[in-house]
């Protein structure tokens, strides 16, 4: 072995012993008669100490250190004269006897502190570097700790570990598809998995009732913070459950992760809130109840006053700021440009002032009188000092305008604390979205989810209105899981792929398989898959997936490191039967 101890093992009770560490060169700070080491491996850093006592033979190879060279040190434990509070191994300090360069280094490209000094492109280039940062690999000890306490818990719950297949058959719904050509099969291809949904039910069918897989995943979609091309789910599935079984054994499992995790104990059972509701009362399916400020409707009451903006509106509704009547022009303004970012959509943003008087002041003074405005605010539970910012529109992008609004006051107004969580359960979705391009019903979840069988007979009458046995496992307004109770029943599947517009040949080609499987006794089953990358980074209290995947894309979808994905040479393309032509 070429170390006796890590560099964040050692302490003031092993003052005295003769250790043997190994890393990588942090900082050197040289004294003239003294020379300071840090050095660091994952576990931490130790100062080393060159001085008047020390070897001759060891101060010529520390002259000659520089940051991130491989060494090895051997040396006596010893209390530090300078002790540091801020480090784990800040009362010792190594009085180095010898001293071995195992690999020098190039100068980095950017330093690897807890802050670097490297942009996102530079350090995604040199991803291996980045991550030596303590951040980072904070943030990959958490990963591996959370997916160990997840197989703990389903390895106690009966829940049996199974692999399924990366090379499937595209299923055009839903998100794109990345695509594998077949060697083998020219002209044909695989693609690679967006879930293993019709796996795991198939395992139902086979009759492992409990199975799990932490399992990678793909789509072929625009990024952001929180998505990447290939992430990773704790995928699960159990049979002879109902939805109240499931929710059950995994708001123990989220409660797990918490406590295991986080030392974090929940003694209450999380909220659940059917999809309507939240969507009239936050804007949006996955609600941050962290804070309050609800959205409140006001379409009846501001109907019919002459202002064409609000008369002509399927829907208007506001929320309350509490205590930002004060706002400036300027800052009313910032919000107005922020409501009407394309990825908003909002036209513009009305704002009523309550004065501490109880007097009210607006942008739409000439439309309504100050009795009116003051019967809103009465209505939406403003108070003197309080500021009520309004929207008005088509019903379902107004109300995510407002989310977005609400989420941006609460960011304002450090209402989001990312130590604080508020577990809860969204359920009661639609099962069907109308898509008006395309003139058809799309699966809100996926065209396996069953309907709640007191509205199966709303497929003959308004299929719209039929409410999903799903749900969403939410925490400060981010899904973190998802799943639903799945169709069984081979009449039953071919009636929703009927109502979602597939031809018995079309369904039979694409899903043939799994329908044949339920012909053949499927038990009752559901489940439910957690997105363990943002499961993550909920944890680690970051916005961006990103920093919790040892090796992610960029927002382009390439890997800066090997740059990824590249041409491919004529000669494998032809093995292929593949050609391909540049778009102009």
């Amino acid at each position: 072995m070429y170390r006796t101890h890590t560099c964040g093992e050692l302490r003031i009770d092993n003052t005295g012993m003769e250790i043997t560490l190994a890393g990588w060169v942090q900082k050197v700070r040289n004294l003239g008669a003294m020379t300071f080491i840090d050095l660091r491996d994952r576990y931490g850093i130790t100062q080393l100490v060159v001085d008047e006592n020390t070897p001759d033979t060891v101060r010529p190879t520390a002259a000659e250190l520089g940051r991130e060279y491989v060494i090895q040190a051997t040396g006596t434990v010893r209390e530090r004269s300078a002790k540091n509070p801020k480090m784990a191994t800040g009362d010792i300090e190594i009085a180095v006897t010898a001293l071995n360069i195992l690999n020098r280094s190039e100068v980095p490209p950017f330093t690897i502190e807890e802050h670097s000094d490297g942009g996102d492109d530079l350090r995604m280039k040199y991803r291996y570097l980045d991550l030596r940062r303590p951040p980072l690999q904070r943030n990959i000890m958490l990963r591996h700790r959370m997916a160990q306490s997840a197989r703990r818990f389903l390895d106690n719950e009966g829940f049996l570990e199974i692999e399924t297949p990366f090379l499937i058959r595209s299923t055009p719904e839903g998100a794109r598809d990345f695509v594998v050509p077949s060697r083998m099969n020219p002209g044909e291809f695989y693609a690679l998995p967006q879930s293993p949904q019709t796996f795991k039910q198939l395992l139902m069918v086979s009759g492992y009732d409990r199975y799990f897989q932490i399992v990678r995943c793909f789509r072929d979609e625009d990024l952001r913070a929180d998505r990447q091309p290939e992430f990773t789910q704790i995928d699960c599935e159990m049979s002879f459950v109902e939805q109240e079984d499931v929710l059950e054994i995994f708001e123990r499992f989220a409660k797990y992760l918490f406590r295991e995790t986080l030392g974090i104990e929940f003694d209450y059972t999380f909220p659940r809130m059917p999809w309507s509701e939240a969507m009239a009362r936050y804007g949006s399916d996955k609600p941050d109840t962290r804070f309050g400020m609800e959205i409140n409707e006001l379409t009846d009451k501001a109907h019919g006053k002459g202002f064409v903006v609000f008369d002509s509106a399927e829907y208007i509704g506001g929320i309350v700021a509490e205590g930002c009547a004060g706002y400036t022009r300027k800052q009313l303004d910032e919000l107005t440009e922020f409501v009407k970012r394309p990825q908003i959509g909002a036209k513009g943003l009305v704002w009523i002032r309550i004065a501490e008087d109880g007097s009210v002041k607006s942008s739409i003074d000439k439309f309504f009188t100050a009795d009116e405005l003051l019967d809103w605010s009465k209505d939406c539970g403003a108070k003197a000092g309080d500021l009520m910012l309004i929207l008005a529109g088509d019903r379902m992008k107004t109300l995510a305008a407002l989310n977005a609004l609400r989420l941006e006051m609460g960011d304002r107004l450090g209402l989001r604390d990312p130590n604080k969580f508020a577990p809860m359960w969204v359920v009661d979705f639609p099962l069907l979205e109308w898509d008006d391009e395309t003139q058809r019903f799309y699966a809100m979840h996926h065209p396996f989810t069953s309907p709640k069988p007191e509205d199966i007979p709303l497929f003959d009458t308004d299929p719209g209105k039929i409410r999903a046995n799903a749900y969403d496992f939410v925490v400060n307004g981010t899904e973190v899981g998802g799943g639903s109770i799945r169709i069984f029943d081979s009449a039953l599947q071919s009636r929703l792929f009927e109502t979602l517009g597939f031809t018995h040949e079309a369904a039979e080609k694409q899903f043939g398989f799994l329908m044949n499987a339920f012909k053949y006794g499927a038990p009752p089953h559901g489940g439910i898959a957690f997105g363990f990358d943002r499961f993550c980074s909920l944890f680690g209290g970051a916005d961006s997936i990103r920093d919790f995947i040892a090796f992610p894309k960029n927002n382009a979808g390439r890997d800066m490191m090997i740059d990824a994905p590249a041409e491919l040479a004529d000669a494998q393309l032809d093995e292929l039967a593949l050609k391909v032509e540049k778009k102009a």
